[in-house]
């Protein structure tokens, strides 16, 4: 039987004209791992950039496609690296609206959830593995208070009062080439090194059930 990676991106915001995290999911959609040798299949879903709403459409996406791993992906602006995130807060706290209009400023995204979760991904591993093989990469302790953390944080709280035993977590990525050009000063990554990056990522979440213990490899 086929396993399912759930790997998703979000919708273009804030007058942009794509997003690379869903240009990233998109180009991986049907990608199977060579090492799984096509027992696994990547299967992308666009979320809305809406507080709430990216919600119901991950759990509809999870409930669609039974994945054993799920990866979701959003956009770091300024990031010259790949960064798988390390800890989800339980905090909604929005610089600016969402595409619906929506700017939650101290609130949280489960009431009476526990404060944060760690992801379950091999982060370290997967930042090890993708600087082998040329990719820039490091991780994050920190995925904001805007709609990525949002979803991060709920995907983690789904996964623990759910049951199978799913791993899941949540990676920024940086900008690309043609969204630099209109923001200048901007770092970017070529879509074909983030596509890179994350089958690495992938393939190494796949192999690893429990994370390397190193030093270094944080975003600073």
């Amino acid at each position: 039987m086929t396993q399912n990676v759930l790997l998703t991106g979000f919708e273009p915001f804030d007058k942009d004209p794509l997003n690379p995290s869903w240009e990233v999911a998109r180009a991986l959609d049907g990608w199977q791992p060579a090492a799984m040798d096509g027992a696994c299949t990547v299967r992308a879903v666009q979320l809305p950039c809406v507080f709430g709403d990216a919600i119901a459409r991950l759990e509809q996406a999870v409930a669609q496609w039974q994945p054993t791993l799920v990866i979701c992906l959003g956009l770091a602006g300024g990031r010259t690296e790949i960064t798988p995130e390390r800890v989800a807060i339980n905090v909604d706290d929005a610089r600016i609206p969402d595409n619906a209009g929506r700017q939650p400023v101290d609130t949280a995204v489960h009431a009476g959830g526990p404060a944060a979760y760690f992801s379950t991904l091999p982060i370290k591993a997967m930042v090890r593995d993708m600087r082998a093989q040329g990719v820039p990469a490091a991780v994050s302790n920190t995925a904001g208070t805007f709609v990525c953390n949002h979803i991060f944080y709920a995907l983690m709280h789904h996964l623990a009062t759910g049951t199978g035993g799913v791993r899941g977590g949540f990676i920024h990525v940086p900008t690309l080439p043609e969204l630099a050009a209109l923001h200048p000063g901007m770092p970017s990554m070529a879509l074909a090194t983030q596509v890179r990056g994350l089958q690495v990522a992938i393939e190494t979440a796949l192999a690893h059930q429990t994370d390397v213990r190193e030093v270094g490899g944080a975003l600073h």
